[in-house]
């Protein structure tokens, strides 16, 4: 059956999310794209179920502040997403204390510093075990819940490196698990066609403190391939998330948004 037309009419309708659940891996920074992202679905109404990996004072505080900032339920937990066990653990106890399951966001992720020759062969197959298993797991386990509830929206946090390979930066690991998230998405919104849409966002250079380790001499280099001229800030892809989860994009399935200040219009 095909995805039925939301009823509602005004914009600000559509973009609501009252009375939704949203599930945000990844939001245990103060300043990532993880946490900007839940902020901005929970100033739209929705009930937050975030996650943490290693930071557990940093995902109970972001919690807390959703709360207490927007009014709305919001619990962390931890979860790491690179262990299929830990996700349906996660997806067990949302529906246990939420109720339900309306949209989820697989954001967490993880970087790399190196190419092939430098980089370790474990730390190849722990970017890739993250980066893309790990969105695996996450749509392996929701699926079967979009799939009985009829419903759903699973938003994927790729990378405009999934479309080119950074300079002067080596980083094959992230750049092809990146790549391989947005054909997952297109892949899995035929695959789940009939009950839940699938997207991916594509962000470029984003100020969320984890590419701090680069040279600047590095930074300076692509920071002169952006069109814009400037890194982006973590708050200018809430709108983006907001819109995937929410009835707005009612008629949007398979496509990747690139939000990348115009890196990849040259």
């Amino acid at each position: 059956m095909p995805i039925p037309v939301p009823k509602a009419e005004k914009l600000m309708d559509l973009l609501s999310l009252k009375g939704k659940v949203v599930i945000v891996t990844g939001a245990s920074g103060p300043r990532g794209m993880g946490i900007e992202a839940a902020r901005g679905l929970a100033e739209m109404g929705a009930d937050v179920a975030i996650t943490y990996s290693s930071r557990k004072a940093g995902g109970e505080k972001n919690a807390a502040d959703l709360h207490d900032t927007y009014g709305v339920k919001a619990k962390a937990y931890h979860c790491d997403i690179g262990k299929i066990e830990q996700v349906e653990q996660l997806v067990q106890d949302v529906i246990a204390d939420f109720g339900k399951i309306d949209a989820f966001i697989a954001n967490a992720g993880r970087t790399s510093a190196n190419g092939v020759l430098e980089e370790s062969v474990s730390d190849w197959h722990e970017v890739i075990n993250t980066d893309l298993n790990g969105v695996y797991h996450c749509a392996k386990v929701i699926g079967p819940h979009f799939k009985e509830r009829g419903t759903g929206s699973f938003v994927i946090t790729a990378s405009m490196s999934g479309h080119i390979a950074n300079y002067p930066q080596e980083q094959t690991s992230y750049n092809t698990a990146k790549a391989g998230c947005i054909h997952m998405a297109r892949s899995l919104a035929n695959e789940w066609r009939g009950f839940a849409r699938v997207n991916s966002i594509s962000p470029g250079y984003i100020d969320t403190g984890l590419s701090d380790f680069v040279d600047k001499k590095v930074q300076d280099i692509w920071m002169s391939m952006i069109p814009m001229g400037r890194n982006g800030e973590a708050k200018e892809l809430k709108g983006a998330y907001v819109y995937l989860c929410s009835d707005a994009s009612s008629y949007m399935t398979g496509t990747d948004l690139l939000i990348d200040g115009g890196y990849c219009a040259r």
